[in-house]
C-alpha cells in the first residue's frame, strides 16, 4: 500500500498511473505537481488527484513513490528541486521515453538517493495529452520497461514493478542504451517519420487542396504526429545518437525503393512490399490491444 504518491506531469501518462493505482486500491492519497494551474484543477475535478501541491518541496515530504512523468527536458530541474528533500525511504522512478539521459540525469542530480531510484518507461500512449485524457485502463496488457542501475536497491525495483503490475502491465528490463536503440527504432523514428510528412504537406503552396482529398491512409500513418510537439522534441534531442543512426538505416531503405522506381522494376517492389507486408501481419496477429 502507497501511502502518499506524487505525480509530476499530471497528464495521459502520470494521470492514467493514478487512475490504475486507485482503482487497484493500492494508494491511499495522490498529490499531482505541475506547470498549468488549469491541468491541475482538472486533474483534480476528474478524481485524477486527491489534492496539488503548492511546490515540489512540500509535495515530496514523507512520500512513499513520487513519478517524474513530465517531459524529459524538465527532468533535471525537477530532480534538482527535490532531490534534498526527499525522505530516505521514497522511492522515485520515471516514465521517459529515453533513458540513457535520464540515468545520467540521476547520478548529476540524485547522488545520494541513486538506489531508491527506478528508471522505467511504460510503452503506452496516444496523440491526446493532459489530465482529461488519463485513464485506468492504459496500462492493461501494455509493456512496460525498467532499467535498474547497479546501485539500485533489489526493494525499490520490487516495489515499482508490483506497482506496474497493478496497473496491469507486463513489466520487463533491460540496459538503458539497449532500450534507446530499440525504441528509436520502433517508437522515436516513426514518430519523426509522421511529423515530417504532415509539415511537408502543410507547407506546400496547396496544402488546403491536399489536405482536403487525405483519406484513412493519410490519418493512419500520421496519427502520432498530433502527440506533443514539446515531447517529442524532447526524446528525439535526448536520444539524437541512436535517432541519426536509424535515420541513415531508412535513408537507405528509400534510396533502395527510389532505385527501383527509378528502373520501374516491378518484381523487385512487389517482392519488398510482400516481405514488409508478412512482417507487419506477423506482428499485428501477436498484439493484444
Amino acid at each position: 500500500m502507497i501511502n502518499k504518491l506524487v505525480i509530476f506531469g499530471v497528464g495521459l501518462i502520470g494521470g492514467s498511473f493514478a487512475l490504475a493505482l486507485r482503482e487497484a486500491g493500492v494508494v491511499r492519497e495522490i498529490v499531482g505537481v505541475g506547470r498549468s494551474a488549469g491541468n491541475l484543477e482538472e486533474a483534480l475535478r476528474l478524481g485524477v488527484i486527491d489534492r496539488v501541491a503548492p511546490d515540489a518541496i512540500s509535495a515530496v515530504q514523507d512520500a512513499d513513490l513520487v513519478m517524474l512523468a513530465m517531459p524529459v527536458g524538465q527532468m533535471a530541474a525537477v530532480m534538482a528541486s527535490i532531490s534534498p528533500h526527499l525522505s530516505p525511504h521514497t522511492v522515485v522512478t520515471d516514465a521517459g521515453s529515453t533513458k540513457c539521459d535520464v540515468v545520467v540525469l540521476a547520478h548529476q542530480y540524485l547522488p545520494g538517493h541513486l538506489a531508491h531510484f527506478v528508471p522505467a518507461h511504460p510503452i503506452a500512449g496516444a496523440e491526446k495529452s493532459g489530465a482529461a485524457a488519463a485513464s485506468a485502463i492504459l496500462y492493461q496488457n501494455r509493456n512496460v520497461v525498467i532499467t535498474p542501475m547497479p546501485e539500485i536497491s533489489p526493494e525499490a525495483v520490487r516495489t515499482v514493478r508490483t506497482l506496474w503490475e497493478a496497473c496491469g502491465a507486463t513489466v520487463r528490463e533491460m540496459t538503458p542504451q539497449a532500450h534507446d536503440e530499440v525504441f528509436a527504432a520502433v517508437s522515436h523514428l516513426p514518430h519523426l517519420l509522421a511529423f515530417a510528412l504532415v509539415e511537408d504537406i502543410a507547407t506546400r503552396s496547396n496544402s488546403e487542396e491536399l489536405f482536403s482529398y487525405a483519406a484513412s491512409g493519410f490519418r493512419d500513418f500520421t496519427r502520432i504526429a498530433g502527440s506533443s510537439p514539446e515531447m517529442w522534441r524532447d526524446i528525439c534531442l535526448a536520444n539524437r545518437a541512436a535517432l541519426l543512426k536509424e535515420l541513415d538505416v531508412y535513408q537507405a531503405q528509400l534510396d533502395r525503393l527510389r532505385a527501383l522506381l527509378e528502373q520501374a522494376d516491378g518484381t523487385a517492389l512487389e517482392q519488398v512490399f510482400n516481405h514488409a507486408s508478412q512482417a507487419r501481419n506477423a506482428w499485428a496477429s501477436q498484439k493484444t490491444d
